[in-house]
C-alpha cells in the first residue's frame, strides 16, 4: 500500500470529515442525507489518516510529490 495522498489533499480530506461530523452532530443534517454524508465522511477520515486512497491507486493518479 503506497501513500498516494498528498499534505493538502490529506488536510482537506480530514476537515471535511470534521464539518461533516459537527453538522450530524448538531442535527443540522438529519435522516438518509446525513447518513449518506456519514459514511463519506468515514471514508474521507480514513484515507486521510492513512494517506492511502484506493480510487487514486485504480486511476493511477497521486497528490503526493514525487520522494527525491
Amino acid at each position: 500500500m503506497n501513500k498516494n495522498v498528498g499534505s493538502i489533499d490529506r488536510i482537506l480530506r480530514l476537515l471535511a470529515a470534521i464539518v461533516i461530523f459537527v453538522l450530524i452532530y448538531t442535527e443540522t443534517l438529519t435522516g438518509t442525507l446525513a447518513w449518506v454524508f456519514g459514511g463519506a465522511s468515514l471514508i474521507f477520515a480514513i484515507t486521510g489518516l492513512l494517506s492511502w486512497c484506493p480510487l487514486y491507486t485504480v486511476f493511477g493518479t497521486s497528490t503526493r510529490k514525487a520522494q527525491a
